[in-house]
């Protein structure tokens, strides 16, 4: 599955995505020892923030493996964070260290593996891993603030707004990227377009879904949709992810469902 090159390289700076990920990690960290490993995390059923904590230790741990790897070879597995929450807390922080040093050192354009658009080696990059990143751990640090809440309600967590570029970026690689190389497997009989608007970012998507094919996505070129979500970017960002948001959803609310996140 290629994805459209008019969406890429993405509008946020390989620098600024590296200052994310580390605020962001920063951020989930400090929810996830505020809410405790036993604690579970309302926004992904049946996941407790031990299993959370293990999970972003665990990619970022694999993004250095995928750094480092051809873009034609098959990447190594991934290591196994250890079980017990100080350890895993201390191994964590070892491979966030790690990853953004192995980044910084390569910059954005150094080949390497990267999922769902290998079979366009331009795009394969280190670049792309910075984004990846940026997102993984944005997401999964709202999911840390929410287990903290102890709440999946929208305004759970009042004091955490993405700031309109990070949102908007984070829009596009889910419909783009994140959303096709899920639907490309499923291949769902769905027909119809969704219109994604983020207000404040001034940027807006518009999905075409055609049954048994990969969805399209491109600039919003048309008003008339079958469905839409619209708010600020923080708002979109959350729905395009499937987390509790304020956004509104108007129309077919099933072709919204389909275009979930994997």
């Amino acid at each position: 599955m290629r994805a459209p090159r008019a969406h890429y390289p993405p509008r946020v700076e390989f620098a600024s995505n590296l200052e994310r990920i580390e605020q962001q990690a920063n951020a989930l960290r400090a929810a996830a020892v505020a809410a405790g490993p036993a604690a579970a995390v309302p926004t992904c059923p049946d996941w407790t923030v031990h299993r959370l904590v293990r999970h972003i230790a665990r990619v970022h741990n694999m993004v250095r493996g995928a750094l480092d790897t051809e873009p034609s070879v098959r990447m190594p597995p991934a290591e196994q964070p250890p079980e017990d929450w100080a350890e895993l807390l201390a191994w964590w922080d070892q491979q966030l260290k790690a990853m953004l040093g192995d980044l910084r050192a390569k910059g954005p354009d150094v080949p390497c593996w990267v999922f769902g658009i290998t079979d366009d080696v331009a795009l394969a990059r280190s670049g792309f891993w910075a984004r990846r990143q940026a997102h993984e751990t944005a997401i999964h640090r709202l999911d840390a603030e929410h287990a903290h809440a102890g709440s999946a309600e929208p305004g759970a967590v009042p004091s955490l707004v993405f700031d309109p570029e990070l949102a908007a970026d984070g829009i596009d690689e889910a419909l783009v990227l994140m959303v096709p190389r899920k639907l490309a497997r499923e291949r769902p009989d769905a027909e119809g377009t969704v219109l994604f608007h983020a207000a404040d970012a001034g940027r807006a998507w518009l999905v075409r879904l055609v049954p048994g094919e990969i969805p399209q996505v491109g600039p919003a070129d048309e008003v008339a949709t079958d469905a839409s979500v619209v708010g600020t970017a923080d708002a979109v960002y959350r729905a395009a992810w499937h987390r509790p948001t304020t956004a509104i959803v108007n129309g077919d609310r099933a072709l919204v469902d389909v275009l979930r996140t994997p």
